[in-house]
């Protein structure tokens, strides 16, 4: 067989696996089928001497490497969570690290909601409730999922804060590479609801039992 039939059989399998991995609706093994992909296209630029098509596709397998080895790791973290593991021990790789002074407002109620956040160090309060909260505390999921995308209540910096963010299109992207995400973040979403229904029975109940001033 030609260096020329050789090249058209490593081009034409090549070809085939980059528009079948452009039809796959999983992550994982789109990612594996683009790198499989590119090895065939590298070697149909090497047989046929193509340089544009053997540089294209060789620096892309290294970055397809890279994703899939990434997203491996999500799915296997979140097929190993446990029901009460952090949600945060899996989240926080694909989040991004930011600091912020204390006195600052990170949002207001009635805000649009784009983010969630994951205290690392200091503490926030929501101020409605005058409620502190500690490192280790994930906060905003429920902006991002509500109908309306707003801000419940307001957040801000009670000291100085160490913060990771993750943007309502970080968490669709994730929920993309793997749908097993959508069980665990309604898990702590309906916590944070039965938490928050839980914080309002108790105000209403000590304001109905509260004594009347003297008229």
């Amino acid at each position: 067989m030609s260096s020329f039939n050789i090249a058209y059989f490593f081009g034409f399998i090549g070809a085939g696996l980059m528009v079948t991995s452009y039809l796959m609706k999983s992550m994982l093994p789109l990612r594996v089928v683009a790198l499989v992909a590119c090895l065939f296209l590298v070697l149909y630029g090497y047989f046929s001497a193509a340089i544009p098509t053997l540089l294209l596709y060789g620096a892309l397998i290294p970055i397809n490497i890279k994703k899939t080895m990434q997203i491996h790791k999500l799915v296997r973290a979140i097929e190993n969570a446990k029901s009460d593991t952090p949600i945060s021990e899996w989240l926080l790789p694909n989040m991004t690290r930011r600091t912020a002074q204390a006195g600052t407002t990170l949002w207001r109620k009635g805000d649009a909601a784009n983010e969630m956040l994951y205290l690392e160090s200091g503490s926030l309060r929501l101020v409605e409730y005058d409620e502190m909260l500690a490192p280790g505390s994930l906060v905003g999921e429920i902006g991002l999922f509500s109908p309306d995308n707003v801000r419940t209540l307001t957040l801000e910096c009670a000291t100085d804060c160490t913060l990771f963010s993750l943007s309502s299109e970080g968490m669709a992207r994730l929920y993309y590479q793997n749908p097993k995400l959508g069980f665990h973040v309604m898990r702590l979403v309906v916590a944070r609801l039965m938490h928050d229904t839980e914080k309002a029975r108790h105000t209403a109940s000590a304001s109905s039992f509260a004594p009347l001033d003297a008229a």
